[in-house]
């Protein structure tokens, strides 16, 4: 037997190994940057994982109310609306609004569908519709507030009141008091055209909006007897003009606040009050230089239309109360 003899390398002390083949110290930055790639390998991992359980969830539960359910819940009829809403929509609206067939399942019934002629009336900005079983449709829904009235007519037919929102839009609407709406000043000097079965939104109503509520919360008095609101100078001028119920024209500037200008407007209704000349114009949209135009002698109380407006009649939609008047506002064929 042969003794093989095997001769190990010759081992090196750290010193003797060259400089550029030490292994390097990984530096701050270094560490920093891959504890950061961890990390987003890790919340991404946490993401995916969210999405697929969260996939997983609705299709059990779309598994459970399509296969999973007795048939004997898949026949129940609706024998149930629940309406929840911020504003004065009721339960009787919602039954005409959906005219759900007597005999209909909750099941069988097209949600999407439902949704669509909810939102079909303008009064409403939201909505959404869901199942609660065995026999409970639910339906939870946003309104829009009325902040102006305007009388419109279109193709020859007799003039019919809307109320318009913050937002421009316009609707017949349903539900609210009378006496309330007597109270909103109409809107003039804009032109109003159809926008598939209704109307397409008033441009410069949030600057409206906005004049009358800081007139209602700063100065009622001067509020209540605003009458019409014209936007006719809005866009060109950035001005909207005032008509009120004893005659007076008030020129509001857009550029300016608000609050400011009613302020100056109320120390000068105050000052005058001298009955041989009563206001008949302020222009507060020059600043703190406002011209003031006297008349010779007071205006008549009442309803005062410009001249330029043709006044029209009619009854608020739901309504026994008296005839209302305001400008009329013809109704322009879709662009």
């Amino acid at each position: 037997m042969s003794n093989d003899t095997h001769t190990l390398p010759e081992t090196r002390s750290w010193r003797e190994i060259p400089q550029q083949v030490r292994p390097r110290a990984m530096s701050g930055e270094g560490r920093r940057r891959m504890a950061m790639g961890v990390m987003r390998v890790a919340i991404g991992s946490l993401v995916i994982a969210g999405v697929a359980w969260g996939a997983w969830e609705v299709a059990a539960v779309l598994r459970y109310n399509a296969d999973s359910m007795p048939e004997a819940a898949k026949s129940d009829r609706v024998k149930s609306l629940v309406l929840a809403t911020d504003g004065v929509l009721d339960k009787v609206w919602l039954a005409k609004t959906l005219a759900i067939a007597p005999n209909a399942t909750l099941m069988g019934l097209n949600l999407e569908q439902l949704r669509a002629k909810v939102l079909s009336d303008a009064q409403v900005s939201s909505a959404a519709i869901v199942r609660n079983f065995p026999d409970t449709l639910t339906v939870r829904i946003s309104e829009r507030s009325p902040v102006a009235r305007l009388m419109a007519q279109a193709d020859g037919k007799a003039p019919s009141m809307f109320l318009v929102s913050r937002d421009g839009v316009a609707f017949q609407g349903t539900g609210f008091d009378p006496a309330m709406v007597e109270t909103l000043p109409w809107v003039d000097g804009i032109k109003i055209s159809r926008s598939g079965s209704g109307l397409a939104p008033i441009e410069g109503m949030r600057a409206v909006s906005d004049l009358l509520a800081s007139a209602k919360l700063e100065a009622e008095n001067l509020y209540r007897t605003w009458q019409v609101i014209s936007l006719a100078r809005l866009a060109t001028d950035g001005e909207i003009e005032v008509h009120t119920r004893d005659g007076m024209k008030i020129i509001f500037g857009t550029k300016e606040d608000y609050l400011r200008q009613i302020a100056r407007l109320d120390l000068l209704v105050d000052a005058s009050g001298d009955p041989t000349r009563p206001l008949r114009e302020v222009n507060l949209a020059l600043g703190a230089q406002v011209p003031v135009t006297y008349g010779k002698a007071a205006p008549t109380l009442g309803p005062v239309q410009p001249s330029s407006l043709n006044a029209s009649s009619a009854r608020m939609p739901g309504s026994s109360s008296p005839l209302i008047s305001g400008p009329h506002i013809e109704i322009h064929r879709e662009l």
